[in-house]
């Protein structure tokens, strides 16, 4: 990596902001200098935390120093404060999902190719050793041509811990659209771009009520669905089922299995940067725990950034690309509308499979 670290800026101080503000003590290539939000209290708040400078919005984007902005605001502002910041010459990278809808992520899109400027996009987690140990089992046709795909994040829901959790039942929140970034971006990682989807889709409570501080009692009116369970068809041929739900009644299950026609593969948890890996062998009744191959296995959110910088100043694709955060958006659409229109939905976009980690990248 380059001895001069790229500068960054954030945007949004609020619960994920405090292990991005933490990335650049992992990754030196890049350098946080600069934090914002509308809330100026939070944004002093988490600039004395982790030594950085708080200041408005539109200072950080005026600022000649800052190339890159990392966009952690709430998901109905990431298309809007994500366009700011293209126009004015940032490179920009967003938290998951890339926008809400497709409109605004192709406008996202079209401006960074207007302007020469790169977008990327949480989240990535694909980068953890877990997931590249098993990129490199598929890669490597441990399990020989993958042929079907299970993954489910069954929770009760974000009112019992979250601060504000408000906007997880409203549009652009709902299980799909705030966990189903992780499960299908590893999914597309694996295996590639889909070409087909279906999906069904429910709202189980109209109303929650907050049970965390400090909004203790409040009630919620859910918009959005709450249950959406999808299926995927593979340009490779693969099919794949995901189902997401704020449903179930206590508990936080998660899991991702690949089955091939040489044996199956246990991923560990999206959401997380490690292991465990477990592998079983067609005629094998065990499984096989399968050692991870990278380092990067603690928390490591800010790597598809440090990734990113590293990309601009060598010239080479970065990983967590919009193309792909596109992709992932679209597919969640496709489920949403494939349930509300009552048929199968041919995807407009694709993507290719981002070129995996070195294992020794530093």
């Amino acid at each position: 990596m380059t001895t001069q670290p790229t500068i960054i800026g954030i945007i949004g101080a609020g619960n994920i902001s405090s292990t991005y503000l933490e990335s650049d003590r992992k990754f030196h290539n890049i350098r946080i200098t600069k934090i914002a939000d509308i809330d100026m209290a939070r944004a002093h708040a988490q600039a004395a935390k982790f030594d950085k400078q708080a200041v408005s919005v539109d200072a950080l984007l005026a600022d000649p120093e800052i190339e890159i902005v990392v966009n952690l605001t709430v998901p109905n502002a990431h298309a809007s404060v994500a366009l700011q910041a293209l126009e004015a010459g940032k490179h920009v990278y967003n938290e998951k999902p890339l926008a809400t809808t497709r409109e605004d992520a192709q406008r996202l899109l079209a401006l960074a190719r207007a302007k020469g400027l790169r977008v990327g996009g949480a989240p990535d987690t694909f980068l953890g050793g877990g997931l590249q140990t098993c990129r490199a089992l598929l890669d490597d046709g441990a399990i020989g041509r993958p042929v079907v795909a299970f993954a489910r994040m069954l929770s009760p829901g974000m009112e019992m811990w979250h601060p504000s959790p408000e906007f997880f039942y409203k549009p652009g929140g709902g299980p799909m659209f705030d966990m189903g970034p992780y499960y299908l971006t590893a999914l597309v990682t694996l295996l590639g771009p889909a070409r087909l989807a279906s999906g069904m889709t429910r709202i189980t409570h109209p109303e929650r009520t907050i049970t965390s501080q400090p909004l203790y009692g409040t009630k919620i009116v859910v918009e959005v669905p709450t249950l959406v369970s999808g299926m995927l068809e593979f340009a490779s041929g693969v099919i794949a089922n995901i189902t997401t739900t704020f449903d179930v009644a206590s508990g936080y299950e998660v899991g991702l299995t690949i089955y091939g026609t040489e044996g199956e593969l246990e991923c560990p948890d999206p959401n997380i940067f490690g292991g465990p890996v477990r592998l079983k062998r067609k005629g094998r009744k065990d499984w096989q725990d399968i050692p991870i191959r990278h380092k990067w296995v603690q928390n490591s959110r800010g790597i598809g950034v440090a990734d990113m910088a590293e990309a601009i100043r060598t010239g080479r694709p970065h990983r967590a690309n919009a193309e792909l955060a596109y992709h992932v958006l679209d597919l969640m659409h496709a489920f949403h509308d494939s349930a509300r229109e009552g048929r199968h939905i041919v995807l407009s976009s694709t993507c290719n499979r981002p070129q995996p980690l070195p294992v020794n990248w530093p």
